[in-house]
């Protein structure tokens, strides 16, 4: 069984990896990505009163066409804020209109509403580099969605967008990961994952209504 540091090393060398494929797709398979993911969200989120979500940059999939995508069914929709100091991401209500925030990262210009308000999201759309099978998400190593999701409510969809080689079998973990429910690539579309295999306690939580199964 591999150490703590195991896994951080393995994940290092591994986000590098993912983050040059990247940076090194081209505009159209990057346009051709996110029409299907936007699709594949916007359809997955229908019936969701609450949907927290992200501004993805232009190496990200769903770039350009997100957020605008998850606010055609009427759902509240909140997005991120990255504080001036500290990794505990705010949040605010998406009402139509973004301004570059730290990192250079759009952002909502509304009220921030505190790093609590995401519990209020029935369905939380996370960032990632790559996603397994299982459920472990592999983020940008900076641990702003880490702490974020500890706010996540108990029975929220929990889902990782990537493109369609970085739906992987595995990948190391960390005892504070949080797992995802669900992913969405753009080949597959909108696909649900057996996050339980590698936590018990989200996997017991109460399904909503409209979740996947």
């Amino acid at each position: 069984m591999g150490t703590a540091s195991d896994a951080a090393s393995g994940k290092g060398r591994l986000r590098e990896e993912l983050l040059r494929r990247r940076a090194a797709r081209s505009p159209a398979e990057r346009a051709s990505a996110a029409t299907r993911v936007a699709g594949a969200l916007s359809a997955g989120v229908a019936g969701a009163p609450t949907v927290a979500a992200f501004v993805p940059d232009e190496t990200e999939p769903g770039h350009g066409l997100l957020p605008g995508a998850l606010t055609r069914d009427g759902a509240r929709l909140l997005l991120p804020v990255v504080p001036a100091r500290g990794r505990e991401l705010d949040w605010a209500e998406h009402a139509g209109e973004l301004a570059p925030g730290r990192f250079g990262l759009l952002e909502p210009v509304g009220a921030r509403l505190g790093a609590g308000a995401l519990g209020a999201a029935d369905v939380v759309v996370v960032p990632a580099t790559a996603v397994s099978r299982t459920g472990a998400r592999l983020g940008r190593g900076a641990g702003y969605y880490d702490r974020a999701l500890r706010h996540a409510r108990p029975g929220a969809v929990l889902v990782a967008v990537v493109f369609d080689d970085e739906l992987l079998d595995s990948l190391p973990t960390e005892p504070h990961d949080v797992p995802m429910t669900a992913v969405v690539t753009p080949s597959g579309g909108w696909q649900a994952l057996p996050a339980g295999h590698w936590d018990s306690e989200r996997a017991s939580s109460p399904q909503t209504p409209w979740e996947h199964p």
